[in-house]
């Protein structure tokens, strides 16, 4: 897959320019011209690896989006997409269970995992229409894996081969994507090992590997985020900076900060170089608690999500400068977002949380 061309970088200074014009394209899944007022509940965004593709889940139904393409009839549906059958069952699903989290693999494009209440993660190859396996709509289910549990997360490791999936109970699988046997036509995952992480006060949100690949970052109840050894899983250190849950995190793409999103409405901001908080990243007009957050591509600006809290929230989205901390510009929205995604190679933000479906600011524009 050859990269995707990336857009020039915008200063801080210059940021408002050229955001201050733009209006949000609404991506809805209804044909009608006046969508229905309250929010479908999107539970994930997912941007393809060149950022081609946009990939949404509203409860037991995946869709991928062409990004320029806003009609609903240029996307791929896949209905009751966790519904049993498919790869495991070798019959179509009639009913599916809800869909918790969609991500595209980092290193192939079309390629896309989901995972959900039925404890089951699914591979699907949404480049090939038609082709169902296991449900109703387009897409092919490629593999099944099962986690035996109620699944909470999905992240993908940066060489495209490895996954990490937690459940709710706190365990969490590894799955080599690359183990696949044939047989009667089906492929399926084995399970390579099985972490069982610590409870109580160490109950997991979420993970997120580090760019690298060599480190794992596991945001906790008890506001810290441990970071840990991959594949071993052992205990590296600790960052601890939130009075209230640490719920998401990432590092930038740049990988100079590392962003941990609070229960407390608050970002922290640490330096890998020294592994310091230098400075936070406060909106609490905006979220109560920051559940999802995203580095624009090239690490200058961070947006905030309010993930299932979003209720509780007020309208606006706000685009933070990640050196300085300050609100570059506002997106006006009705609700507030609840889940976010920065397009992998330019300035095209995705979010969730609106009347009519999932939004995406700058589609279709040179920047």
């Amino acid at each position: 897959m050859a990269p995707a061309l990336r857009s020039r970088t915008l200063k801080k200074n210059d940021f408002p320019t050229f955001f201050k014009p733009l209006k949000p394209i609404l991506f809805s899944e209804s044909l009608s011209t006046k969508p229905s007022p309250i929010p479908p509940n999107i539970r994930s965004l997912s941007w393809s690896p060149t950022g081609t593709l946009i990939a949404t889940c509203t409860g037991a139904d995946c869709r991928i989006w062409n990004s320029d393409r806003p009609n609903v009839k240029s996307s791929t549906q896949l209905k009751n997409a966790h519904a049993k059958g498919g790869v495991e069952y070798g019959t179509p699903g009639v009913a599916g269970d809800t869909v918790e989290r969609v991500a595209f693999c980092p290193t192939t494009e079309g390629v896309l995992a989901s995972t959900g209440l039925d404890g089951m993660v699914r591979l699907w190859d949404v480049r090939a229409p038609g082709a169902a396996t296991g449900v109703s709509g387009k897409g092919t289910a490629l593999a099944d894996c099962k986690t035996g549990g109620d699944s909470a997360f999905l992240t993908w490791h940066p060489n495209g081969q490895d996954m990490l999936v937690g459940r709710r109970d706190d365990v969490v699988h590894s799955v080599d994507v690359r183990r696949m046997n044939g047989i009667d036509g089906t492929a399926q995952y084995e399970l390579q090992c099985e972490r069982k992480m610590d409870r109580g006060k160490h109950i997991l949100y979420a993970m997120a590997f580090s760019n690298s690949g060599r480190e794992v970052f596991a945001t906790t109840q008890e506001g810290s985020v441990r970071i840990l050894d991959y594949p071993t899983m052992s205990h590296l250190h600790t960052l601890s900076g939130h009075t209230a849950a640490a719920y998401t995190v990432a590092q930038s793409p740049t990988g100079g900060y590392v962003a941990i999103g609070s229960g407390d409405s608050t970002i922290s901001m640490w330096d890998t170089s020294m592994w310091l908080t230098t400075h936070t990243l406060s909106a609490p007009s905006q979220v109560t608690s920051v559940r999802d957050l995203s580095f624009s591509f090239d690490g200058s600006y961070v947006v905030a999500g309010a993930g299932p809290d979003s209720k509780d929230g007020v309208p606006g989205l706000n685009i933070f400068h990640a050196d300085t901390g300050d609100v570059v510009h506002t997106i006006e929205t009705t609700h507030c977002p609840s889940y976010v995604a920065w397009h992998p190679t330019r300035y095209w933000l995705a979010f969730a949380g609106d009347a009519g479906g999932m939004k995406v600011l700058g589609s279709g524009t040179g920047l």
